[in-house]
């Protein structure tokens, strides 16, 4: 497990310029070869190259994991690297940053990157009638100053110690100035590898770029061929009968066969991920906190770990902060399965009998509508009866959530606790699947994120966890560890990353065959 530390991110200079330059730990030297075979769920019909709409695995990977760049990256070793970005470095209050870009980058189409497309590309993401979830990550930035082509000075609206780590965020890819519509459309990035065929929801065929900036360090497979399998005993049936070289999400009710498989290993890592119910709370009856919080008492969450996650997580206590971040508040007071003290607060809110639909899907998480089934009959002894609608896959991250009043959903967590907070509790963000609004909590929002004192911090960050764990509009019973699987003949440097499955989702990049 790692755990994501801040120390020397306001003075990276050499020590900076060192990891980015290695990319990975020192091991043997990978063999550079062959066609990759990937079959991954969280793939949509819906998908485009547009990384501002990416929101499940399959894109994620594709996308920033291997056709483009970020400016930042968070290496296996839970280190904050540069990617496009070779170092920087911030003002002593943290609101002015001054990043000097990689030279003689290119695109897949010929051009050379530059600090013009960092610009385009950022903005991006507060244009006019933009939906990106980057959108609160892009807007605090008052000013973008080209000092060259290859240096960017950005000026914030207040002091933000994370901000390096922001951008590595897999909505932040950069595209080409002047062109962005042609490279949503063709699929043209700075990364190891180019688009050769792209059917979405189907299937995409990806080539290695030849003379890359990452040469030596990382893109060792020659091609890769990337599949969409979202039902979980097929992409399972897929990698033990050779199909594929891994997969992601594994199946647990087949994972006793997979272990006996010589031929498969299965990788597992302890991250931030955790799986949801979040609630409309601007819908009756969400936004009456006596509801919510009968909700919270109503779900057995050990039953669920032990039955969806079949042990592989952790019970959570309505709490987006997980077991990786630095400031995880594991002391709060526990929300516990107690019928008697849900049927206390629904009579406070004189909702007795309370019927309500809950939306689910195994596109949401795996195991997502039986988390759902045994809550409803964990909530029976409460007295609140919970209809379980069962939503098609396709399209399920359009059409039901954020749009249905209550949901399954899953959050990869993210690597620092500011950002987490940003993307899907601050008033505001387009992925803000709750809509809570407390005042006290986004006040501490923005005084944690300017405060570079890491003790002061730790306190506003862990009042903050205890506000969203009592109060919050998201049922979070769970943490899930990630686990995935692969053939033999692959391997990788012995160290996998824990932002996102499938080693941070750069599985494309790291790994090799044997």
């Amino acid at each position: 497990m790692n755990r994501i530390s801040r120390r020397g991110l306001l003075k990276t200079g050499a020590a900076a310029g060192v990891l980015a330059a290695t990319g990975m730990p020192a091991v043997a030297m990978p063999k550079r070869g062959g066609t990759l075979r990937l079959g991954l769920a969280g793939a949509n019909t819906s998908d485009s190259w547009d990384s501002r709409t990416h929101s499940d695995s399959y894109m994620i990977m594709c996308s920033h994991g291997a056709v483009f760049d970020t400016l930042t990256q968070v290496a296996a070793d839970g280190q904050l690297i540069g990617e496009l970005a070779e170092s920087w470095e911030a003002s002593a209050d943290a609101k002015t940053w001054t990043f000097t870009l990689r030279k003689g980058v290119k695109f897949h189409n010929g051009k050379d990157f530059n600090a013009d497309d960092v610009i385009s590309s950022l903005n991006m993401h507060v244009a006019e009638g933009a939906k990106s979830a980057a959108k609160p990550i892009v807007e605090p930035i008052t000013e973008m100053k080209k000092m060259g082509d290859h240096q960017i000075q950005m000026t914030l609206s207040a002091g933000n110690a994370d901000f390096p780590f922001l951008l590595s965020d897999y909505h932040l890819c950069m595209y080409p100035d002047g062109q962005i519509e042609e490279a949503i459309a063709k699929g043209i990035g700075t990364g190891l590898y180019q688009v050769e065929a792209f059917d979405p929801g189907v299937r995409t065929l990806l080539s290695r770029v030849s003379e890359h900036y990452k040469d030596g360090k990382e893109g060792w497979f020659d091609s890769i061929e990337v599949i969409a399998i979202n039902d979980a005993s097929a992409r399972m049936n897929a990698l033990m009968t050779g199909q594929v070289d891994a997969v992601n999400r594994v199946d647990f009710k087949t994972e006793p066969l997979m272990k006996a498989n010589p031929m498969i290993n299965i990788f597992e890592v302890t991250g931030n991920q955790h799986f949801t119910f979040p609630m409309l709370t601007n819908v009756a009856p969400f936004d009456n906190i006596d509801v919510r919080k009968a909700l919270k008492h109503a779900i057995n969450r050990q039953e669920m770990v032990d039955k969806v996650l079949q042990g592989h997580g952790r019970v959570s206590n309505d709490n987006p902060i997980g077991p990786a971040n630095q400031y995880f508040a594991d002391d709060l007071p526990m929300n516990e399965y107690d019928p008697d003290k849900a049927m206390h607060h629904l009579k406070k809110a004189g909702m007795e009998g309370l019927k309500i639909d809950l939306s689910a899907s195994d596109a949401a998480f795996p195991g997502a509508v039986d988390a759902a089934q045994l809550y409803q009959a964990s909530a029976k002894a409460a007295g609140i009866d919970i209809n379980v609608v069962q939503e098609p896959s396709d399209g399920y991250w359009s059409n039901v959530w954020l749009k249905k009043p209550w949901c399954a959903c899953y959050w990869s967590g993210r690597a620092t606790e500011d950002w987490m907070f940003s993307v899907n509790y601050a008033v505001g963000a387009p992925w803000n699947d709750n809509h809570w609004d407390n005042a006290r909590f986004q006040e501490l929002m923005l005084s944690a994120r300017a405060e570079l004192d890491s003790a002061k911090r730790k306190e506003q960050y862990r009042e903050m966890q205890g506000l969203l764990s009592s109060e919050g509009g998201t049922v979070i019973p769970m943490y899930a560890n990630y686990v995935d699987a692969h053939s033999t003949k692959l391997t990788n440097s012995g160290t996998i990353g824990n932002v996102f499955q499938m080693d941070s989702s750069r599985l494309m990049e790291r790994w090799w065959f044997a």
